[in-house]
């Protein structure tokens, strides 16, 4: 075998470079051999630092790559979305800025992209220090791959309106940007909202125009369907509640 940087690193454990990590985690309760490369566990036993979406989450997330895993031997410092938006974070990339690498872990999927994590990676450039992001799952960009629709102009508009007519103008508003700019729009919504994003959907869109529904990707339950609305009229799916979704609207 070609003995390479990466063979070496995943062969024993050493010093890595003192960076800013963006470690993707597995989406719902998939195995993480199943969705990370060995590489991204090799990278992880060697940060001591986290910047974390929930402490709870994360240590559950390195409990599954790490046989040893002990918590109390891990800093972990809580960046969310009920994470005060004046809240002074100046510090937050204090152990990096010392020499020390650091991570950031999302809940799931992908941290940074549809998640408060960007927050740090923001600090980081700020303060001229390295960002390296690894490969892992993410739920929009897989999604937009199975939905077969325009993967060369698309747009995530993370959580549309809750109130009732906000929330049919923007689904207005969105569907007429996907015919006027030939442009992909995603969005999401909490688990136990989604059948009311999905009845607002089928009553504010045209009859011709396609609704790609992306279910709990990677999991057991996955369920990904590409349909015009007046199909999904016909045969709506069950319940929706309860797994993470994405939809996505295309002309």
């Amino acid at each position: 075998m070609r003995f390479t940087a990466q063979n070496k690193i995943l062969m024993e454990k050493e010093k890595i470079e003192p960076a800013l990590y963006l470690i993707p985690s597995p989406i719902g309760d998939t195995p993480s051999e199943n969705v990370l490369p060995a590489y991204n566990a090799a990278i992880v036993r060697n940060i001591r630092h986290f910047i974390v979406e929930s402490r709870k989450s994360a240590v559950r997330f390195l409990s599954r790559i790490i046989t040893d895993f002990n918590a109390e031997d891990y800093d972990f410092t809580e960046l969310s979305e009920h994470t005060d938006e004046k809240a002074d974070l100046s510090k937050i990339l204090l152990p990096l800025e010392k020499g020390e690498p650091m991570g950031v872990i999302s809940d799931a999927g992908c941290p940074a992209v549809g998640d408060p994590g960007s927050r740090a990676v923001e600090i980081a450039h700020k303060k001229n220090l390295k960002v390296i992001p690894l490969v892992g799952p993410n739920s929009i960009i897989l999604s937009l791959m199975s939905s077969g629709f325009n993967g060369q102009n698309f747009a995530f508009n993370g959580y549309l309106p809750i109130k009732n007519g906000e929330r049919e103008g923007k689904i207005k508003m969105l569907e007429s940007r996907a015919y006027k700019e030939n442009q992909t729009q995603i969005f999401i919504e909490a688990p136990y909202r989604n059948q009311k994003l999905f009845e607002a959907i089928l009553k504010t869109c045209r009859g011709e125009t396609r609704l790609c529904l992306a279910q709990g990707i990677t999991t057991k339950d996955e369920f990904i369907k590409t349909m015009r609305i007046s199909d999904w009229k016909k045969s709506p799916p069950k319940e929706l509640g309860k797994i993470p979704m994405i939809f996505l609207l295309y002309k």
